[in-house]
């Protein structure tokens, strides 16, 4: 394979970029340009800011100009890049597009640009990009059910991977990487499984059995005996390779299949498991303790006082638990009252605080953390009620006393919500506390609507985890700011793919072109089937 210049990835349903991040890290610590992002697609204008705004900073090699710091670390407002760096920022709006796939006009920018890859590059391209899932996802599944009159078949949702297909097809890269929701594989339409069509359009997208389909963490050794994986292996387990966060997402890796037929026995592609898990504290813990905020009449008097009236509520024995662990979650209580009226939380929004705990991993602490930031950008708080401060301040005392979140019928009956599903069961664990031994739970665009599913687990800061917060257990770096209000920030880093676990993908494709370097061609290009003519 000629590596005489950088692989072009083409992105597509990009959000905020997780994916093509990682892509374009990869080999960045042994100074290669493994990658180069030519296009990036995304429809949602906040997440496109943010694409556009990562594409600029990403035309400097890796080392971001000054007034980008100043920006982030208060100095500053954000310059007017265009005019600062009318070059740079030229290239970035060429890369990173704000369309819709589908449409004409994306229809057509995109033929023109496959040509221009395609001449530039021959078959050195990779596709990414992860189509929305939200017809896929169990919870998405379960609203749809009730809407009345809702038709699964008539959801275009269901069918917008194809417009990954037709790309696909346009392009025929050496390999691409899709991404979706573990739902994908129990989804169906009509009683046709999506997970099984998506693999066969996929496999056929540029002629019959045009691309080999891989595996990235399989579970069995079904692929490599020949048998091909099961959909079960499709599932990645972020936990298991160093993020702080048991997120599992459908990942697909597509060879063509000239290349597939060329691969070692090895397996190069696969995500190596890390031997031990990271948790929450081990990315959040050393960060700026900051109180949550009210929603009205906010002030630190009102707040201290808010989290004294909560302790109040607390006086009767917890349900469910042992002595021990009451008597655990008595001490928690005393501890925060003890110290809450001297304790001096920094001012919000929080200023320093950047680093990373001594328990973060090597390789995790040097991809997130930036030592020009003095201060981390998108990592404000939100308000809550009071009533919601105190559930927050009762959760989270009683998963540091207890060791996991308390579920409803556990409530003290004076936090109870008034919501008539708070008794049936059906939302017991609407209240969750992420826990800071372990990883967090997935962070999913929810994230955006309220911050119950998503508690600190500190119990003195009685709050939600702030943008940032959410970002590092994401794995996207200090210095990747989110544009938009809070709410689109949230959605942005919900929706997105951990970037560390994208550089690995990228790292894992990069040993498959190696292997490839060295070997000459077995046959003459010309005598290839198309999906098979591009030489690598």
């Amino acid at each position: 394979m000629r590596m005489d210049k950088p692989i072009a990835v083409v992105d597509l349903f990009s959000g905020p970029g997780g994916l093509a991040e990682g892509f374009a890290a990869s080999g960045r610590t042994a100074g290669i340009d493994r990658y180069r992002i030519r296009v990036s697609i995304e429809k949602d204008p906040a997440a496109h800011q943010t694409l556009l705004l990562r594409s600029f900073l990403r035309q400097f090699g890796g080392k971001f100009p000054p007034e980008y710091y100043a920006f982030l670390n208060g100095e500053s407002d954000e310059p007017d890049w265009a005019g600062l760096y009318p070059g740079q920022w030229r290239n970035a709006a060429d890369e990173a597009r704000c369309l819709e796939l589908g449409q004409p006009e994306t229809r057509d920018f995109l033929e023109g640009r496959i040509r221009d890859i395609r001449a530039d590059h021959g078959g050195r391209t990779v596709l990414i990009g992860g189509p929305p899932c939200q017809a896929y996802s169990v919870a998405g599944r379960s609203r749809n059910a009730g809407i009345a009159g809702y038709v699964p078949h008539e959801d275009e949702r269901h069918f917008l991977y194809q417009q990954y297909v037709d790309v696909l097809r346009q392009l025929e890269p050496a390999a691409f990487v899709m991404e979706n929701v573990k739902g994908m594989l129990s989804s169906a339409v009509n009683g046709d499984s999506i997970f099984l069509r998506v693999m066969s359009d996929l496999r056929s997208s540029a002629g019959p059995d045009s691309y080999r389909l891989f595996a990235l963490s399989p579970s069995s050794d079904g692929g490599l005996f020949g048998f091909g994986p099961q959909p079960k292996d499709f599932v990645v387990c972020s936990e298991e390779h160093g993020v702080p966060q048991a997120r599992h997402r459908v990942i697909i890796l597509g060879l063509r299949r000239d290349i597939a037929d060329k691969l070692p026995p090895t397996s190069p592609w696969v995500l190596q498991k890390r031997p031990s898990t990271v948790s929450v504290s081990d990315v959040i813990g050393a960060m700026p303790r900051q109180r949550s905020r009210l929603s009205r009449a906010d002030s630190t008097a009102a707040w201290h006082r808010a989290v004294r009236d909560a302790a109040r509520r607390l006086r009767d024995p917890l349900s469910n638990v042992t002595e021990e662990q009451d008597r655990a979650f008595r001490v928690v209580i005393e501890s925060v009252l003890r110290n809450e009226d001297r304790d001096q939380f920094v001012a919000v929004p929080a200023v320093g605080g950047t680093e990373l705990p001594e328990s973060c991993p090597a390789a995790l602490r040097e991809w997130i953390f930036d030592s020009n930031l003095r201060s981390l950008p998108n990592n404000d708080t939100r308000s809550h009620m009071p009533s919601d401060l105190a559930r927050y301040f009762f959760a989270a005392s009683f998963a540091r006393a207890c060791g996991r979140s308390p579920r409803a019928g556990e409530f003290p009956e004076t936090l109870e919500p008034n919501h008539r599903s708070w008794q049936t069961g059906a939302y017991a664990d609407r209240f969750r506390v992420q826990l800071e031994d372990r990883p967090s739970r997935t962070v999913t665009c929810h994230i955006a609507k309220d911050g119950h599913y998503y508690i600190h687990p500190d119990p003195s800061q009685c709050r939600s985890l702030t943008v940032r917060e959410a970002a590092r257990l994401q794995t996207f770096p200090d210095n990747y700011l989110f544009k938009g209000n809070r709410t689109q920030q949230y959605v942005q880093v919900g929706n997105a793919v951990p970037p560390f676990l994208a550089r690995q993908i990228a790292d894992g494709l990069w040993n498959v072109f190696q292997n490839l370097e060295t070997q000459a061609p077995t046959q003459d290009p010309s005598a290839l089937p198309k999906a098979r003519s591009n030489n690598i």
